[in-house]
């Protein structure tokens, strides 16, 4: 058995794991499929996200499913594939009884800087996990697309925030990971979407994804697309890129935010804000779209072998998170479990 630990930056380490006893409350499960996420890739480059410091080494990741290898009295049986809700909330601060678990405040997250002591994420070949915490599956989901459950329900909040329904006018800017998702997402909702990114490889991956118009940046007219969209999901993290969302919406429209926008000096049209009347929204992790995520996934209604973009064995984290550092990747990076 074995799990990787990010010891600095652009390092990571393969290990022999060693097991205690299970948690109470906890299910032992074993790896089946995990996917690369945004956060994991500024962890892995910065040792720090978004102003969050890494205090000691950690294992990474927090997309992912697994088969239960001891359900430790829970109503899970051997065997189960179940999807990792990774959010580990406390049930009983207001911003939880107001079905807010996304804002627990005592909320643990695996594989972040911002649980102190720091808990190990999922790139990892044995996981004990909350078992309330593990969503079972029907029989016959592949565990290839059932890791898409949790950034799915990150997409599908923002969709919510937004408002998104069947028959609206929908504009994602930027094509990574998260905006094919929201892409997808839209789409399954009857949607009308259109992609927009930098390149023309991610926007060719979004019309896979569901989107009926795909724009690629300084290849249009902008004036086209100014006051079209009933939302905007903004999912690139880049200032421009916003800018082009408020254009874009229109009057009395929303603009979620579903992307990290980083911390930097920027120029941004706050007068069409006024001026348009409109709504501009954030979108952090999620509450009960996980549940309509797994769903979703097995409805099988999301082509998530379009949104794959490579598949690394385990023990290679650290070639996968590379990759994805370079930039290259069009869609998801997967990890895969021993048996995946």
């Amino acid at each position: 058995m074995l799990q990787t630990k990010l010891t600095a930056a652009q390092t990571v380490e393969t290990l022999p794991q060693r097991l205690g006893p299970i948690p109470e409350g906890h299910a032992r499960l074993r790896l089946a499929v995990a996917s690369l996420c945004g956060t994991d890739l500024h962890y892995y480059a910065h040792f720090a996200n978004a102003g969050f410091q890494l205090q000691n080494p950690v294992t990474l990741g927090h997309e992912a499913c697994a088969y239960v290898v001891d359900p430790n009295g829970s109503d899970l049986r051997e065997g189960q594939l179940v999807a990792l809700n990774p959010i580990m909330n406390c049930g009983e601060c207001a911003p939880c009884q107001r079905g807010e678990e996304n804002l627990c405040t005592a909320k643990k997250f695996p594989g972040s800087a911002t649980t102190v002591p720091h808990l190990d994420g999922f790139f990892r070949e044995v996981i004990d996990h909350p078992a309330r915490c593990c969503r079972p599956v029907a029989d016959g989901v592949n565990p290839r697309h059932l890791t898409f459950a949790e950034p799915m329900a990150c997409a599908l909040h923002s969709l919510n925030k937004g408002g998104v329904c069947a028959g609206q006018q929908v504009l994602v800017t930027g094509c990574g990971p998260m905006g094919l998702l929201a892409i997808a997402g839209a789409a399954a909702r009857g949607a009308h979407v259109t992609a927009l990114d930098l390149r023309a490889g991610a926007v060719e991956v979004a019309l896979k994804a569901g989107a009926e118009t795909g724009l690629v940046i300084g290849q249009f007219d902008e004036g086209e697309i100014e006051k079209r969209f009933d939302v905007v999901v903004e999912a690139s993290g880049a200032i421009p890129a916003f800018n082009t969302a408020l254009k874009a919406v229109r009057p009395k429209g929303r603009v979620s935010i579903l992307s990290n926008i980083q911390l930097r000096e920027a120029q941004v049209m706050l007068h069409l804000i006024m001026l348009k009347e409109i709504e501009i929204v954030g979108s952090f992790q999620f509450n009960r779209e996980f549940e309509e995520a797994v769903q979703l996934v097995e409805s099988g209604a999301v082509n998530f072998d379009a949104l794959t973009a490579a598949t690394y064995p385990l023990d290679r984290a650290g070639e996968a998170l590379a990759a994805m550092a370079a930039g290259g990747a069009f869609g998801k990076i997967l990890l895969l479990g021993p048996e995946a």
